[in-house]
């Protein structure tokens, strides 16, 4: 499993938000408190931001190193700063190459998304049944082989088909599209999911027959006013949310928070 974390609010550097917690996202990749299969997040990370005052799409910096070994990520974080951000440390399910094209966030467009959970047996379950309802310029986006980029086609395959659908309601049609794929196969799968297009955050803390991966929310503390945090387990001590089991969670351009169950 992985550890998720993303912000929407006031322009932040990604060292406030990296390095500065006393249980960072830094902290979280070799002592995480909440795993549910694994015991270090060492097989890559990545960072997706995006630009401040230009709809531009977003930048993204990725290495299939240990975020702690990675000794350009310190420096650069002093001096990249967002009012968007999202990033995750990297735990492979065993069978996973360790390579680039694995490695999250994924972007499309403006789009930025990351996934911490497992589609059970990939590869001779739901991997073939996934590609074979992609549209065919999203089938050809696909460079890696993980499970998490193949949700990310799913999802996107869904938003480009019902383009004035709300976010929300087309990502639980997407988790409920996967549930039925899983239970056919006999197979579970866990998806807790952030995306975004600069403007908003959308996330889901979602599983099929098990209990999905820990997720929280925490808005306007007095270290981050005037901002929303999503994290796979708390930074540091505040009024932290639970999100509940099998949930949305969507956070608006002004930072309100709707949290519904699928």
């Amino acid at each position: 499993m992985c550890r998720l974390l993303a912000y929407l609010g006031s322009p932040v550097s990604l060292e406030k938000l990296l390095y500065k917690p006393e249980h960072s996202l830094i902290v979280q990749s070799y002592q995480p408190r909440e795993m549910t299969s694994g015991v270090v997040n060492a097989d890559g990370f990545g960072v997706g931001w995006y630009h401040n005052h230009q709809k531009t799409e977003p930048f993204t910096y990725k290495n299939t190193l240990p975020i702690w070994n990675d000794v350009n990520l310190p420096s650069l974080s002093r001096y990249i700063e967002s009012q968007c951000i999202l990033a995750y440390v990297r735990s492979a399910t065993p069978g996973q190459a360790l390579d680039f094209a694995n490695c999250q966030p994924f972007h499309y467009q403006k789009s930025l998304f990351i996934h911490n959970g497992r589609i059970e047996n990939f590869r001779k379950t739901l991997h073939r049944k996934i590609r074979s309802v992609l549209m065919p310029d999203l089938y050809e986006q696909i460079s890696g082989s993980t499970d998490s980029e193949h949700i990310f086609a799913l999802l996107l395959s869904q938003i480009y088909s019902n383009k004035h659908r709300p976010l929300e309601s087309v990502l639980r049609t997407t988790l409920l599209m996967l549930s039925e794929m899983a239970k056919r196969h006999q197979v579970d799968a866990s998806a807790n999911i952030i995306f975004s297009d600069g403007d908003r955050l959308i996330a889901s803390r979602f599983a099929t027959s098990s209990s999905p991966p820990s997720l929280y929310w925490l808005k306007d503390d007095l270290n981050f006013p005037n901002s929303v945090i999503i994290a796979s387990e708390p930074l540091f001590l505040g009024n932290w949310q639970a999100c509940p089991e099998n949930s949305i969670i969507s956070v608006g351009e002004n930072g309100d928070i709707q949290v519904d169950r699928i």
